[in-house]
């Protein structure tokens, strides 16, 4: 009774953020829970007109159906780390994927449930469907250049008129500290997922979106909400965006109903300018941030995508990465304070050496 007391009065105060953010999509819940689903149309999805249907699969790795899949074993004991390690201005890698396939799937949003969603560009896993599992992924192939990044990285496919706009080539995914004490960043847990930012969102909420970093930009043209009118029509223009995703666990959850309350943005300590995990958030994981290229430039009046205007943009992660390796590139990079590519080298340090091989693999 504790346990289900605990999910209600969770749901509850986290209804408007799920319509908002996601819709009633994201809410995979069971019939016990299924009372407290909000039944009206949020503002931002009258703004789209794109209303998402209600979930009605859970998870395969759900074990009791409300929407809640926990760690296993959770992380506990684990205070904020407000420390000051010696400033180094990098502490990251990056992780290179090329796209793999296009589908209307979300295995987040809506498991099981094939065509449901929205049209997806994925990337890196080569498997990743509605069905897809941390088990399915670990036994799928990758287009990363590390072999043992099986991770799923998606995000609404973009179209100009009809016609897809796929990225060309490796995209790049930067793992980053997110906070001050980059020491005290340790690798996702394997299976954790969560959603970054929304398809139901305002062109507001989209500016002023935790994750908001430059928005859209080409050329010379930055900090766009909405893409930008014209683009230069050189060769190598291209339509970009980056877009940061929260760092901050729970150590509880690995998915929750909202695909996002388990996770949480650092925040600032009171009296400096350094960032640290909030208290009910407090496991510091690395920080995505996707970097992605658009092969489009010229007249933009015809794109838009898959999910909305150019403000619905928004992304999707589901770890599937090999443990040890990816531990031996937070470690080496990120908690080492380097800037690292791929293999896990910093050719500004050349002495600290490579996390992985000339194949992008533990030596």
């Amino acid at each position: 009774m504790a346990r289900r007391s605990k999910i209600v009065s969770g749901l509850l105060m986290t209804g408007a953020l799920m319509v908002t953010s996601l819709g009633v999509g994201g809410m995979a819940m069971n019939a016990n829970a299924a009372q407290d689903k909000p039944s009206s149309v949020s503002s931002a999805e009258a703004h789209t007109g794109h209303v998402m249907a209600a979930s009605t699969v859970v998870s395969a790795e759900d074990p009791d159906g409300d929407g809640y899949i926990p760690a296993d074993p959770p992380v506990t004991g684990v205070e904020p780390s407000t420390k000051e390690p010696p400033h180094r201005y990098f502490h990251e890698f990056q992780a290179h994927c090329a796209v793999t396939h296009t589908r209307p799937d979300d295995p987040i949003v809506y498991p099981g449930q094939p065509g449901k969603s929205h049209d997806h560009t994925f990337m890196g896993n080569t498997t990743t469907d509605a069905n897809s599992t941390t088990a399915s992924l670990d036994a799928g192939s990758t287009t990363c250049l590390a072999p043992g990044d099986k991770s799923g990285y998606w995000m609404p496919t973009m179209l100009n008129g009809d016609k897809p706009v796929l990225p060309v080539g490796e995209q790049t995914i930067y793992y980053k500290a997110g906070v001050t004490d980059y020491t005290s960043v340790r690798p996702f847990p394997k299976g954790l997922r969560f959603v970054v930012g929304g398809p139901m969102q305002t062109a507001q909420e989209f500016r002023d979106h935790r994750g908001f970093v430059e928005g859209w930009e080409c050329g010379t043209s930055y900090f766009n909400v909405d893409f930008p009118k014209d683009c230069p029509t050189t060769a190598d223009t291209q339509l970009n965006i980056r877009f940061q995703a929260p760092s901050c666990w729970d150590g509880k959850y690995l998915d929750t109903p909202d695909h996002k309350s388990h996770m949480a943005y650092p925040v600032v300590v009171p009296g400096t300018n350094n960032n640290a995990c909030p208290a009910d958030h407090p496991v510091a994981l690395p920080m995505i941030e996707f970097k992605m290229a658009f092969p489009v430039n010229g007249d933009l009046s015809q794109l838009r995508l898959a999910s909305g205007p150019s403000y619905s943009f928004h992304y999707d992660f589901f770890d599937a990465w090999d443990a040890p390796t990816l531990k031996a590139l937070v470690d080496h990079c990120v908690v080492g304070g380097l800037q690292c590519d791929p293999r896990g080298y910093d050719q500004s340090h050349p002495e600290a050496g490579a996390a992985l091989d000339e194949n992008y693999e533990l030596p």
